[in-house]
Parts: C-alpha cells; structure tokens; sequence
C-alpha cells in the first residue's frame, strides 16, 4: 500500500510522462534507480536525451518543488546518469539535458506542470 505522498509522487510521474510524450518524446526508462541515485524519466527526442526529475509539493514553502533540487540532489542525478550511458552506449551517444519537470495539483481536475529545461548541468 502506497503512503498518500508516493501516491502523489507517482501520479505527478505519470502526468510528467504523459507531458513529454504530448511534445514527441519516447519515454525510454522510468524509475532507474541505482545505488548512487534515481532517474524519474528518461526520454528521447529531437536529437536530445532528456533526464528529467518530476517534483511535486502541496506548499511553495521553502522555495517550491523546483527549489528543492539541490547541489546533493543534482550530483546524485548526474551519477546515475552516468551509470545509465555506461550501460546503454547507444544512448550515450546523444547530447544530455537535465530537466526539472514540476507537477502542482496532480491529483486535481487541472493538474499545472512547469517543465524547466537545462535546470542544471553535470
């Protein structure tokens, strides 16, 4: 049984997954997880692999769901990453983007997605 917050959490990866295919993305992987991180989404389009983290939160508190992927946030994004491209060599091939997908509402009528692209680089 899933805790109301993983619910949350799941559903705003369904809605960010659901975004990216509507803009021609493949989405290749979901939930990679690795000792050295998590990968929410990962997606292949226009040329670009695309490693998205997917935030939701009920409040903007202390900065809002963007503001907490942090610098220890990001480097364990960018190690997990690098064990993705160490085991898929046809995706290393492409250039990588680190996107910050931000899912307000989402179990509401009228989800709000912010899709930040380049949010932070490796």
């Amino acid at each position: 049984m899933l805790t109301a917050r993983q619910q949350s959490g799941r559903r705003a990866e369904e809605l960010a997954a659901e975004f990216l295919r509507a803009r021609g993305f493949e989405i290749l992987q979901r939930n990679y997880l690795r000792r050295l991180g998590e990968l929410d989404l990962v997606a292949r389009g226009a040329g670009v692999l695309v490693i998205a983290e997917v935030r939701t939160r009920a409040s903007s508190a202390y900065g809002g769901a963007a503001a907490s992927v942090d610098r220890r946030k990001q480097q364990r994004i960018t190690r997990a990453a690098s064990a993705l491209l160490q085991q898929r060599a046809e995706l290393a091939q492409l250039p990588v983007r680190f996107d910050v997908i931000v899912v307000g509402e989402p179990h509401g009528a009228a989800p709000r997605i912010e899709w930040i692209q380049h949010a932070f680089e490796a």
